[in-house]
């Protein structure tokens, strides 16, 4: 019976100290592994780069296609024709869902620098999801964009890359 009166005691001046440092501002709940860990891979989330997070085929086609336009620069008003045409035809887009498609596309490839350097880990996320058409349709796309101002070294070789991340993949269903 005193070992319990004590383990009682001690028990509840763990508390009350427990309770004082709260009230000085001290909070010990940021200690729970399990809040540790969610936070932790929130934050991971929250800023990580949301062009390794796209999840639609088409998004990472579009993406694809403005980072090769992009790879030698900015990109020329004669490819941006030529992406907006491309999107309409191959997505069957109208005119603005293709500008509003290319203006959100060139804003996650920003400089290029991120793509050109991690192709693979682009189209990584949505693999699975192209289907062989997709595939078909967005090398196309890709070989079409780079041929307007004629295809550089560094556009060949990210084709290149491009083509070697679409070798392993699953199977879904066609644009739209």
């Amino acid at each position: 019976m005193p070992y319990l009166l004590g383990l009682l005691g001690v028990i509840v001046t763990a508390l009350v100290l427990l309770s004082r440092l709260a009230d000085a501002g001290i909070d010990l709940g940021g200690l729970n592994p399990f809040a540790l860990k969610r936070r932790r891979s929130w934050r991971r989330k929250f800023e990580a780069n949301p062009l390794f997070g796209l999840d639609d085929p088409m998004e990472v086609a579009a993406v694809l296609a403005v980072g090769i336009a992009k790879a030698g620069g900015d990109m020329s008003s004669e490819q941006k024709r030529t992406v907006l045409g491309a999107f309409e035809r191959t997505f069957a887009l109208d005119r603005r869902a293709a500008e509003e498609l290319l203006a959100s596309s060139a804003y996650l490839v920003g400089d290029g620098r991120i793509f050109r350097d991690q192709v693979p880990d682009v189209i990584a996320r949505s693999r699975e999801r192209f289907a062989d058409s997709q595939i078909a349709s967005t090398l196309s796309l890709v070989e079409e964009v780079a041929a307007v101002d004629g295809a550089t070294e560094l556009q060949r070789e990210l084709i290149g890359r491009i083509k070697g991340a679409f070798d392993e993949k699953g199977s879904s269903t066609a644009w739209g």
